[in-house]
């Protein structure tokens, strides 16, 4: 059992082999992908026009690996502005060729070219939609011969050093589904606003919204007139859920006029000038207070809040009047 041991433990290899062997894996890939791009086969232009006139969908179907690296191109292809989704062979024959209508158009994934579940499907591939891409090794296998256009990118040798697990090919087949996806993007004018709209969640999606989508509306503000009394006002809010560190003061066309926010509350009690809290809020807020106007991206909404040091930023329409705040605590995670 010792003897056993020592012998794994000999095994063990270094930090250095670690390294060196991953860093020799991904520069095979890299290697394959940029003699791809150098020798890049005419069927991707022919490719890319027929995408570009599609009026359907682009319906992406591979299985194993090859559907794996399917789905992540569907998935590329529909947030950049060509709507698509994603055929698991298998699944097709048991009723999901229903998805597939006239104007759609098929790109098939298969190293191959012979894969069992794919090759089942092409005849009704064919009969279904408008045509089939293939993305695959090789002109001459059943994919190929079925096909109405042929991305072959040749045969690869894969990184793997048995030379057999999906590696060099799944590489070069996403990155050839990544710049199908990304040209026609480019040839759409796909454009950052765009991309928002399909990008919602996350920091991202954040920072090319609109500040009227990540404002807190007005209902959810505290709004007071010039000459409404501090502490009557803080009493009148306390009623309601505190929702907002800030006051918003209006004059009597509704115009935004001045802030009073809960640091400027604090600092007076904290110098005594507690008699302060029963005169006009007119007479301690803050005048001509940075806004924002409605319809800025949230970005300069961002920008703003980092570079004044401020915590909340009023959202005005074009006529002044308040209809939002930007908080800081909203946008934290989009802050430089």
């Amino acid at each position: 059992m010792s003897a056993q041991r020592a012998t794994n433990q000999d095994l063990v290899p270094t930090t250095f082999e670690v390294m060196r062997a991953a860093s020799d894996l991904l520069q095979q890939e890299a290697q394959a992908i940029a003699r791809t791009a150098q020798q890049l086969p005419l069927g991707f232009a022919d490719a890319v026009v027929q995408l570009q006139k599609c009026q359907g969908c682009v319906v992406v179907t591979g299985i194993g690996k090859a559907g794996w690296v399917g789905q992540k191109i569907s998935a590329s292809l529909a947030s950049t502005g060509t709507r698509s989704h994603f055929l698991h062979p298998a699944e097709a024959i048991h009723g999901d060729l229903g998805r597939i209508a006239p104007d759609d158009w098929v790109i098939a994934l298969s190293n191959s070219g012979e894969t069992d579940e794919l090759t089942r499907i092409l005849p009704h591939l064919k009969r279904l939609s408008a045509g089939i891409i293939a993305i695959t090794a090789g002109e001459k296998s059943s994919l190929a011969q079925a096909a109405d256009i042929v991305i072959a990118f040749g045969k690869q040798i894969e990184a793997c050093h048995l030379g057999l697990a999906p590696s060099t090919s799944t590489s070069v087949m996403l990155a050839l589904g990544d710049a199908l996806a990304l040209v026609l993007s480019r040839l759409k004018r796909f454009e950052p606003l765009d991309f928002a709209r399909f990008h919602p969640g996350g920091a991202l999606g954040r920072k090319l919204a609109t500040v009227n989508e990540i404002m807190r509306g007005i209902d959810k503000c505290r709004v007071a007139r010039e000459h409404e009394l501090v502490r009557e006002i803080y009493v009148r809010s306390s009623v309601a859920v505190r929702r907002i560190g800030v006051i918003l003061v209006v004059d009597d066309a509704n115009k935004l006029v001045g802030l009073f926010t809960d640091s400027d509350l604090a600092r007076l009690l904290e110098r005594r000038r507690d008699s302060l809290l029963d005169r006009p809020i007119a007479e301690v807020m803050t005048r001509r207070p940075l806004t924002v106007t409605s319809g800025a991206g949230a970005q300069v909404a961002v920008d703003c809040l980092a570079a004044h040091n401020i915590s909340e930023l009023p959202v005005v329409n074009a006529t002044g009047e308040p209809i939002g705040v930007i908080d800081i605590t909203d946008v934290i995670g989009m802050l430089p």
